[in-house]
């Protein structure tokens, strides 16, 4: 359920931003939904939501022709739920019109919100469908990028179509997208790795046992500079725990010395499966 939740989750963002923010500014960079606004541009009788649902068919049926059916599957789930929502909120949101009135900060909506339901579907193993598809044919078959080439595509198409402004705005935001993506990824499963040498070795131990009900690794070693044997613990923690773990060292041994790194791959019990 959780993993439902999640997947559906990040398709609803994605596919409010493309009606929202992308559509009535001719946003064209992004998959299956970049090309769907310049043919609804072209055809103006059929809005952004139908032509997602005839390409997304179009790349089902080529994914279950060239791609092993569980492999595919919940990309092809990911591509029909996410034309539905784009379909679902064009019959609530005008889409001739910018609902802020203000390219740019369109364009930032544009970019912040995919962004993080991309992520979100990303961190789960999942996909949002489309092109995806697409690119899962062509790595099995050939070395070709086709995201980084339809991305190309239409934005060079919108920048003839649109303007040079609209165009620019797009390679703007697909720089952007880039960039939110990776740090929205990141942020997700951010932790802190805390590694305390400290004259108090078995309170600190006891403190991220009983009180922030973690567990640490214990090692000995020795320092360089003056020789004497010190006991190392190493422990990973959420930010509000590794702020509670610095304070309560500092107050037990206030030489205590203290390092606090970020990682955002922590795999294993307590943390992401490794399944």
């Amino acid at each position: 359920p959780r993993f439902f939740a999640e997947l559906n989750l990040g398709l609803i963002l994605t596919a409010f931003a493309i009606v929202a923010f992308k559509t009535p500014n001719h946003f064209a960079f992004g998959g299956t939904s970049g090309v769907s606004v310049i043919l609804s541009t072209l055809f103006p009788t059929l809005p952004v939501g139908v032509f997602m649902w005839i390409i997304n068919a179009v790349l089902v049926i080529l994914g279950f022709i060239f791609l092993e059916r569980k492999a595919i599957l919940w990309s092809v789930f990911a591509s029909f739920a996410l034309s539905a929502y784009v379909s679902l909120f064009e019959l609530f949101i005008p889409t001739d019109v910018s609902m802020t009135g203000d390219m740019w900060l369109d364009l930032c909506f544009a970019v912040i919100l995919p962004a993080l339901g991309s992520a979100i579907v990303f961190d789960i193993g999942a996909s949002t469908g489309g092109t995806d598809i697409l690119a899962m044919i062509l790595k099995r078959r050939t070395t070709l990028e086709i995201g980084r080439a339809l991305l190309l595509v239409d934005i060079g198409i919108a920048a003839f179509l649109y303007g040079p402004r609209v165009g620019l705005y797009c390679v703007l935001g697909l720089f952007a997208k880039t960039l939110v993506v990776d740090k929205a990824i990141e942020s997700i499963h951010l932790r802190k790795v805390c590694t305390i040498i400290c004259s108090e070795p078995l309170k600190v131990e006891e403190f991220i046992v009983k009180h922030l009900n973690r567990t640490a690794t214990i090692s000995r070693g020795y320092g360089a500079f003056s020789g004497k044997c010190v006991t190392v613990i190493m422990s990973v923690l959420s930010r509000r725990e590794a702020v509670q773990l610095r304070r309560y060292a500092r107050e037990v041994d206030p030489g205590a010395f203290i390092t606090i790194v970020d990682s955002s791959e922590i795999v294993g019990k307590g943390f992401r499966g490794t399944n």
